[in-house]
């Protein structure tokens, strides 16, 4: 595991800089909000806000994502107002929590700025559960909310945007559909039934930290699309969290509050939420879990009980989650990752379709946002199987052939990314076999796409290592003509079940 998220590709150091840019935007508005004369409470939501504002916003373009930053105070201010308006009110302010973790699923169907602000909007109530705000706090809480959130777009759209001058890459979005038989429909009666769970018996747990289950369950919910996605991402988030609270018993609580230590584990906990939430849903939350006890510690709350009681909690909101999408209007794992890997595939076709034209001289031709799309849609890819790539999976036979799924697919991007760097060459020149290989490709693609063609994929002969344009491509149509193995496997495939 530690491998994994150490050694996995970092394509122009994306994740490094994402990180890196965070500590620098959370740590900016805390120094802010501290200029400002905010208590550490104040101090505490406003790091906070400029977490989630860096965090959540993954618009396609540098200009979408400044619309979407802007729009995050009106959403999240309102919930701040709600939540410390409601706290002497346990069960309307339980209602209103449920209700806003129903809308927040809810508005992923309008894509990533959607997703951003239901995001935003169910942290800041879970932010004024997590500090017990009251409406006497409330004007000061606001201001370091719309503080911080200045200061972490003056970073991300003024200091450090590393984004500007990039391609956009279209952000996937989740199948569509109509009413009942739309993902986001079917998630946000899942994620209120779940979080309606988590609530009743996480307050049976403790009046106190109730919260701890309904965040764990709204969580587990985010960036999933079927019932394998989300039991695995429960198992994992359950898995984070013990590994989490270990470490907090060696780390948070010996420092029992010791600021210069702790905002430097801060800062460390920070960057590492940033770091491997691409590669490793286990490794951040055991970075989200160590920055809760250091928070906690900082408050002066921190105590070994306060811990076992994050992981019941935790525990009862992964239960609330499994619950509600085995019972609740399921989705099956089937439904989303053939669709997913149907538009890896598609994708695959246009990126060389576009590094052809590169070729051939059309400086129009933009193969690069291409491969900014399909390292999207493979990432898709692998949370949609990793149902069935699991450790705990039962059945061998789909286990096998969902990882060979994925190492072809890989593959294919490998070659892809080669022709693209080839193509970008001033000096390479169009040859006419690609075009020819661009056609195999093509059809290759279509094979395996239209649900029905079998036949295997012819290959051309290998093509002479002088000329790697035409390597490439030979390597991406042998990935391809291997792909229709586990994806046409006439019953039981691996990409059935869960």
């Amino acid at each position: 595991m530690l491998k994994r998220v150490f050694v996995a590709s970092d394509p122009g150091r994306a994740r490094l800089r994402f990180a890196a840019r965070a500590v620098l935007g959370i740590g900016l508005a805390v120094v802010v909000c501290g200029l400002a004369g905010h208590s550490l409470v104040g101090a505490v939501t406003g790091g906070l806000a400029a977490l989630l504002a860096l965090f959540t916003v993954t618009d396609a373009t540098v200009r979408g994502q400044a619309v979407t930053t802007a729009l995050l105070p009106a959403v999240g201010l309102p919930v701040l107002a709600a939540a410390a308006g409601l706290h002497e009110h346990p069960v309307a302010r339980g209602l209103t929590f449920l209700a806003v973790v129903g809308a927040g699923v809810y508005a992923r169907r309008w894509g990533p700025r959607g997703h951003s602000l239901g995001v935003f909007a169910f942290m800041t109530f879970f932010i004024a559960q997590f500090l017990q705000a009251t409406p006497g706090q409330l004007p000061e809480l606001s201001a370091a909310v719309v503080l911080s959130v200045l200061s972490a777009a003056a970073v991300r759209f003024g200091l450090w945007c590393y984004e500007r001058g990039r391609p956009p890459a279209p952000a996937a979005a989740p199948p569509g559909g109509t009413g009942l038989s739309r993902v986001t429909t079917r998630q946000a009666v899942q994620a209120t039934v779940g979080a309606g769970f988590a609530l009743v018996v996480g307050q049976l747990v403790s009046a106190e930290r109730w919260y701890w289950a309904v965040g764990a369950t709204w969580w587990i919910f985010v960036n999933t699309a079927s019932r394998g996605e989300t039991l695995v991402r429960g198992f994992r988030r359950l898995l984070g969290t013990v590994l989490g609270i270990g470490l907090g018993l060696l780390v948070a609580v010996p420092l029992d509050g010791a600021v210069v230590p702790s905002a430097a584990l801060v800062a460390v906990c920070v960057f590492g939420i940033f770091y491997t939430a691409a590669v490793s849903y286990t490794w951040m939350m055991l970075c989200v879990t160590l920055l809760a006890e250091l928070l906690y510690g900082l408050l002066d709350l921190l105590r070994p009980a306060l811990l076992a009681l994050r992981l019941a909690e935790t525990g009862i909101g992964a239960l609330g989650a499994a619950l509600a999408v085995l019972l609740v209007l399921p989705v099956t794992t089937h439904a989303v990752n053939d669709a997913w890997i149907q538009r890896a595939l598609r994708c695959v076709h246009a990126c060389t379709a576009e590094a052809a034209a590169r070729l051939a001289g059309d400086t129009a031709a933009d193969p690069a946002s291409r491969v900014a799309e399909l390292e999207q849609l493979l990432g898709r890819v692998r949370l949609a199987l990793a149902p069935l790539v699991h450790p705990l999976n039962p059945m061998p036979a789909r286990k096998r052939r969902a990882r060979q799924v994925i190492a072809l697919l890989d593959d294919c991007a490998r070659e892809i990314r080669g022709l693209v760097n080839v193509a970008a060459d001033p000096e390479a020149s169009h040859d006419v076999r690609l075009t020819a290989a661009c056609w195999r490709v093509q059809a290759a693609v279509e094979a395996l796409t239209d649900g029905t063609a079998r036949q295997t994929v012819s290959l051309a002969p290998e093509p002479p290592a002088a000329e790697p344009a035409l390597a490439h491509l030979h390597g991406l149509e042998r990935a391809l003509a291997e792909l229709a193995t586990p994806l046409r496997t006439p019953s039981r495939s691996p990409l059935v079940g869960a």
